[in-house]
């Protein structure tokens, strides 16, 4: 089989909980439509709520789409189950492993399930990869939250899957752990392997992914390349360092001004609107002396709020 431009497809996909004694229907998708390509980094960001999970569970098996279709590595999860569910690897945010077993043996029985004939495991190979060679033996009981967390991963690709999912791989990990977890992700994205991310690090996400969906109340908002996602937002910032320090923000209109902590004083302004020159103006007219000064450009949390929470707002307007 050729390999597929795209690691996963969904086409209108529709998830809806039926009511209950306690709670009416819920809609978790509403027609999502999704192209993850193949060999991305690929960010999926979005509220707590808004679908990321039970998009995960669909494609994992655990939950049962409502209508729509669903593709992983070109193989479709109704008519071809089996098939799709090997291509891919779920690493899930909640720690599954049985505290008896040792991280090897643990690998060695996921590889099985999976139908990985003994010559042909990596156990070993995972475990020295993520950095648990000299937990091998030890329980997992034993195990740190941050090495659980390794083992999950490498579970995850017992059985050399081309896409791996992330549902906040790192959360509660301490920032070493951490680089060391994104390390090996990067290392398995140039052997090929697409990944797919949710996280609540967004700077993590701005970092790492090629693309990133931003998913809210079950629908798609955006699905850009990041650098042109950051573009999206029109604003920048102007940051002044005054000579003296002012006890608060003096009024700019039309500019929107703050302090900040340390005594900076940031002024937002719409590059369609104005320029860095009116901006000073507006400062020096304020009776503002300028001792140094920076421009910021908007970073993905500022997208973020902006496609999500601000978009909750106009719709309760």
């Amino acid at each position: 089989m050729d390999l597929p431009d795209y690691a996963i497809e969904a086409t209108g996909l529709f998830k809806t909980y039926p009511a209950s004694k306690t709670a009416p229907a819920m809609d978790a998708l509403k027609g999502v439509d999704l192209k993850i390509p193949r060999g991305s980094i690929f960010g999926l960001l979005g509220p707590n709520g808004a679908g990321k999970s039970t998009f995960i569970n669909i494609l994992s098996g655990l939950t049962k789409k409502t209508r729509g279709q669903v593709k992983i590595w070109g193989r479709d999860i109704d008519t071809q189950a089996r098939d799709a569910r090997a291509a891919i690897g779920v690493v899930p945010q909640e720690i599954a492993a049985d505290p008896f077993f040792t991280p090897r043996e643990s690998l060695e029985v996921q590889a099985g399930l999976y139908g990985v004939p003994a010559a042909e495991r990596r156990s070993d190979q995972l475990l020295a990869a993520l950095g648990l060679a000299d937990k091998s033996k030890a329980y997992v009981r034993q195990l740190s939250g941050g090495m659980k967390r390794r083992l999950m991963v490498a579970k995850a690709m017992v059985h050399n899957p081309p896409v791996l999912i992330l549902d906040e791989p790192t959360a509660g990990v301490d920032v070493e752990l951490r680089r060391q977890l994104w390390n090996y992700v990067v290392e398995l994205n140039r052997q090929g392997v697409t990944i797919v991310l949710t996280t609540h690090y967004l700077e993590e996400a701005e970092q790492l992914c090629d693309t990133i969906a931003i998913v809210n109340r079950g629908q798609v908002v955006a699905c850009e390349p990041t650098s042109q996602l950051l573009r999206r937002l029109d604003s920048r910032t102007v940051v002044v360092t005054p000579e003296t320090p002012l006890a608060e923000a003096p009024s700019l209109k039309p500019f929107e001004a703050r302090l900040r902590p340390g005594g900076d004083l940031a002024v937002d302004f719409k590059t369609a609107e104005a320029g860095v020159e009116q901006v000073l103006a507006a400062v020096r007219a304020a009776g503002v002396h300028i001792k140094d000064l920076r421009t910021e450009d908007p970073d993905l949390e500022d997208v973020f709020v902006s496609m999500t929470y601000g978009l909750e707002a106009t719709a309760t307007d």
